[in-house]
């Protein structure tokens, strides 16, 4: 599993397109991944035969963990990558030089490069492995969503620690910190992975073990069970025909990013939102007459383009928003360009890719953004590139028929803009109550980098071109 973006730790598999036996080309696609709320496609960079598929469809494995092997033919030409793991010989009968098992994203690592075996450590029994292995496949099924095969015989005791007394057990940092997160100590668990690395089920199947020795007698061998319905978390039938009171979701994947993403930016930053309410209708006839205007033709042309125009020259005449916090260096970071974030609900949840060097765009090109922008999200296309490096961001809640929210900041942005519902509302308009256009825009932003003067005039800018679009033009 490679790290299709900057230091992630972790990605699941959401579907393969090869099986054992397949041929694969160098650049063929062979599964697609989800990891920061992106669907990512991997290509092999190798030509050969699909020998085992490791982990089935919605597993989530770590970054570095072989997913898939493949044979590749004798003498054939292959990228070298010294950082690669070690891989296990594809059969018995394979020589050192022939065909290897390889590691997409990673070039074919010679044996020669495997990790020296640690003092005082030994490999596992068989049955250690087996007893691994079992418990390992339990929790890693209960993980995903379906059912364990059941064991063949009786599971052993749990083995003995694998590490000798002061060793260091052999962990990444993520395998680490779960085990940490779980109160399991690395040096009790009996390693699986290549070189005698603990890996993430090592750690559950630990869980599952020290669990099972709490709930049984010691001396009485716990019986294989079989197998069993699928925990409420996985695809289950409807409650009411099963039911069910209660469905549980395993956290993971778009919810698992945003929640951790909003935490650390709820507990960052400290947020303050204001709020105006406006009339919109110059802007919805604006809306109308550029529909029709052939410089716009083949666009996509809605109410959420005017607003972003009109955010970025309000950002234009307070460019003191723009902005982040440096903590490290007690910094504030002043952007000169703007880069501008999208909220996009997606049948994956929702993710927030942005328009690079929005700033310096025309009406049109920003149209144009805004609707690839938009069907990209939709086909969960939009990569992790698309989603950094945001400055400000608007999230469009009328869509949904709200008027408007508190919206949470992006982390590492200074401000984000929320729409609320357009309704024909009554409306003192010319020293008479009519029926106009009306919408709430609220404004959060970091205080720590905008006061609230700074803030009342982005938003009060906003609302005035709003009223008049023809500031477009006379403030830009």
């Amino acid at each position: 599993m490679p790290d299709v973006g900057e230091g992630l730790t972790e990605a699941e598999i959401l579907k393969w397109y090869v099986q054992p036996g397949d041929t694969v080309t160098d650049g063929q696609v062979v599964c697609e991944v989800e990891t920061a709320k992106a669907a990512v496609e991997l290509p092999i960079p190798y030509d050969g035969v699909v020998h085992e598929l490791r982990f089935p469809e919605g597993t989530t494995v770590d970054v570095g963990q072989v997913i898939i092997t493949v044979d590749v033919a004798a003498g054939a030409a292959a990228p070298e990558s010294p950082a690669a793991p070690a891989a296990e010989p594809a059969a018995e009968a394979a020589e050192p030089t022939g065909r290897q098992p390889v590691l997409v994203g990673y070039g074919v690592a010679e044996s020669s490069t495997k990790r020296r075996p640690r003092k005082g450590t030994t490999a596992p029994s068989p049955e250690q492995a087996a007893a691994a292995r079992t418990a390992q496949g339990a929790v890693q099924g209960e993980l995903n969503g379906h059912a364990a095969p059941a064991p063949a015989a009786p599971a052993p005791a749990p083995a003995a620690p694998a590490g000798a007394p002061g060793s260091r057990p052999l962990a990444k940092p993520p395998v680490r910190k779960l085990a940490k997160d779980l109160g399991v100590d690395l040096a009790t668990v009996t390693p699986t992975g290549p070189d005698g690395i603990i890996t993430r089920e090592d750690v559950h199947a630990a869980v599952s073990l020290a669990a099972a020795s709490v709930a049984a007698p010691a001396a009485v061998p716990v019986p294989p069970q079989a197998p069993h319905a699928p925990r409420p978390e996985a695809p289950a039938p409807e409650p009411a025909a099963t039911g069910l009171r209660e469905t549980r979701i395993p956290i993971k994947g778009v919810r698992k990013a945003t929640a951790q993403a909003m935490i650390g930016s709820a507990f960052t930053a400290p947020h303050v939102t204001e709020f105006v309410t406006v009339d919109v209708t110059r802007t919805m006839k604006l809306v109308e007459e550029l529909k029709s205007d052939k410089d716009m033709a083949g666009l996509r042309v809605n109410p959420l383009l005017l607003i972003a125009k009109a955010l970025l020259v309000a950002i234009r005449r307070n460019p003191e928003i723009n902005a982040s916090w440096d903590e490290a260096a007690q910094e504030i970071v002043l952007k000169h360009y703007v880069n501008l974030g999208i909220a996009a609900a997606t049948p994956r949840g929702l993710i927030v890719p942005n328009i690079k060097d929005a700033h310096d765009k025309t009406l049109p090109e920003l149209a144009a953004a805004l609707g690839e922008l938009v069907s990209t999200a939709r086909e969960g296309k939009t990569t992790p590139a698309a989603m950094q490096g945001g400055t400000v961001t608007i999230t469009n809640v009328g869509v949904f028929g709200v008027d408007t929210g508190t919206p949470i900041l992006n982390p590492g942005e200074s401000a984000i803009l929320a729409v609320g519902a357009i309704k024909l509302q009554p409306w003192v308009h010319k020293g008479k109550v009519k029926p106009r256009q009306v919408t709430t825009l609220a404004l959060s932003f970091d205080h720590r980098l905008v006061d609230g003067e700074l803030g009342s005039k982005v938003l009060a800018d906003v609302a005035a071109i709003l009223e008049q679009p023809k500031r477009l033009i006379t403030w830009a």
